[in-house]
């Protein structure tokens, strides 16, 4: 044909993909690492990656001859990952690492990926019968893959008569798996994808509250940066729960194992918060009567989140750019350097790009500290932009409360005040307001209208 033995043609689509190429999708390092010893061996070009997104970077990179996938991934569902691939790239051999066979293309080389896989898993090369026994396609995940709080949807037989309407129905919610991955990638990539419609079925996580679609979105851009270890800048009113998304993300990500130290940089002394921050020595100023380990230090391996960053005193700041440059800290009154490995999370509720663009007395955040930290920005949505939640928030603010004190309800007029409310102090201010509720509703298990009580506006 023509094209030499760097290539492979596919019969039915015409598309060229390159031979012996194969991408592994697993969160799973070590087992990454045992499939290259095999597939290398087998002289076969190996790629990695960490989750559903990066892999698809990988493809949009350059073709490949097969895809191997775990049976979990930390960003995107694999069963809608699975689709997206075989309606993407038709001409490429899709594998499970348990084995399993897609119902795709198939490679000329599947016997030699099968036998990487088998020894990966240290299972008998001569199990034909087991592996023989494997399910013909990647199947959606169930409840347990997908995560605590995960639900699969479940659909039932349609009658003949309403096969049309199915085909239909079937065809939009793969347009919108296909358009929702697209998604992904392009944020991940950094590329526009003007005119796509959001995601409409993310699966949302156990901290996420609500299933509003700004909750949806929130919960998309954190499975897609939370498997790497990019720097990333948590926006959003007081009270919306910014804490709550560093904390996914940090669980979300191959640190979970690792410490998550949190440093809030408004409730520390300008002048302590250096020493607090990078660590000092015995004697480096006055007080200091033994050596100290930072946060940064104590983050070692994990992840450093630093809450109200805006507050960060100029001095301070060109030390945390330099960190972040280069991954070396010095601790206040030593003289040596040394490499930690930290991913930065930063929250602010304040315009930082805003202070670091003005001019004058009114520059109080560096614009160069700004960028670095504003790698992969995250807006949290304030509780008035997703009222569609406000049920659901208040009904597990009430069963979290009835853990400490007898469970108690809303009634409707009481819920009904509930949403007249702007909510300027969002869900930290829910709380509170339930929480003076229930104390003002004393022995009666039901929280009425006249419990229901909002105090002055929160700032910040």
């Amino acid at each position: 044909m023509g094209m030499g033995r760097e290539s492979v043609l596919n019969m039915e689509t015409g598309e060229v993909a390159a031979a012996r190429t194969v991408v592994l999708a697993s969160a799973d390092a070590a087992l990454r690492q045992r499939l290259r010893t095999s597939l290398t061996g087998l002289r076969w070009q190996v790629r990695e990656a960490s989750g559903g997104a990066e892999a698809m970077a990988q493809l949009e990179d350059a073709r490949s001859e097969a895809l191997l996938v775990d049976s979990w991934l930390p960003d995107l569902e694999v069963g809608e990952f699975a689709s997206v691939i075989r309606m993407m790239y038709p001409a490429m051999e899709l594998l499970r690492v348990d084995g399993g066979v897609d119902g795709g293309a198939r490679s000329p080389r599947r016997n030699e990926l099968l036998h990487a896989l088998r020894e990966a898993q240290n299972a008998p090369l001569n199990d034909t019968a087991a592996w023989a026994a494997a399910p013909a396609s990647v199947p959606e995940p169930s409840p347990a893959a997908a995560g605590a709080g995960t639900r699969a949807p479940v659909r039932m037989p349609s009658p003949a008569r309403k096969d049309v309407d199915q085909d239909g129905e079937r065809e939009r919610e793969e347009q919108i798996r296909l358009e929702s991955t697209r998604q992904a990638l392009a944020v991940l990539l950094g590329r526009e994808e003007a005119g796509r419609p959001a995601a409409k079925h993310e699966a949302m996580l156990p901290e996420m509250i609500g299933a509003s679609e700004p909750m949806r979105e929130l919960t998309r851009l954190i499975r897609l940066v939370a498997p790497r270890s990019t720097t990333v800048l948590i926006e959003g009113e007081t009270g919306t729960g910014k804490e709550v998304v560093a904390r996914a993300l940090h669980r979300l990500s191959e640190r979970a194992g690792k410490p998550f130290a949190v440093l809030n940089c408004a409730a520390i002394p300008e002048a302590l918060l250096e020493a607090e921050l990078f660590g000092h020595t015995r004697g480096a100023f006055t007080g200091a009567v033994q050596s100290r380990t930072g946060r940064i230090e104590a983050a070692h391996g994990g992840t450093l989140f630093l809450d109200e960053i805006g507050e960060m005193p100029l001095a301070l700041q060109a030390k945390m750019l330099r960190f972040l440059e280069c991954g070396e800290l010095q601790r206040v009154g030593d003289n040596e350097t040394m490499r930690v490995d930290v991913r930065v999370i930063a929250a602010t509720h304040q315009p930082l790009e805003k202070l670091a663009t003005s001019v004058g007395a009114e520059r109080t955040f560096r614009l160069d500290l700004y960028h670095r930290l504003a790698v992969f920005p995250i807006e949290v949505p304030a509780l008035r932009e997703r009222m569609d939640d406000l049920g659901l928030l208040a009904e597990h603010i009430l069963e979290q409360m009835g853990q400490e004190m007898p469970r108690k309800r809303l009634t409707l007029d009481a819920e009904a005040k509930l949403y007249e409310h702007s909510w300027p102090g969002n869900v930290r201010e829910l709380m509170h307001v339930l929480e003076r509720g229930a104390i003002l509703a004393g022995d009666k298990m039901e929280i009425g209208e006249d419990e229901i009580r909002f105090g002055r506006a929160t700032r910040g």
